[in-house]
């Protein structure tokens, strides 16, 4: 079951805003600062990869049963 629409549309929302402030924290904060926002984005992706993975294990065993 791929991610719903308002899930992907969350996420995307989200990742341009922790995007945006990056942006802004790379200028004034402190690395820390900008390798939190960083995993965060990273976490992000992951969620997204992980649900295309798993749609493709189901297809697979779907084709198998």
């Amino acid at each position: 079951m791929a991610l719903s629409e308002s899930v992907q549309n969350s996420l995307d929302e989200a990742t341009s805003s922790l995007r945006n402030a990056l942006a802004f924290a790379a200028r004034n904060e402190r690395p820390t600062t900008c390798s939190s926002i960083a995993k965060i984005l990273t976490e992000i992706e992951h969620v997204k990869g992980f649900d295309d993975v798993m749609d493709s294990i189901e297809r697979m065993t779907d084709e198998l049963s």
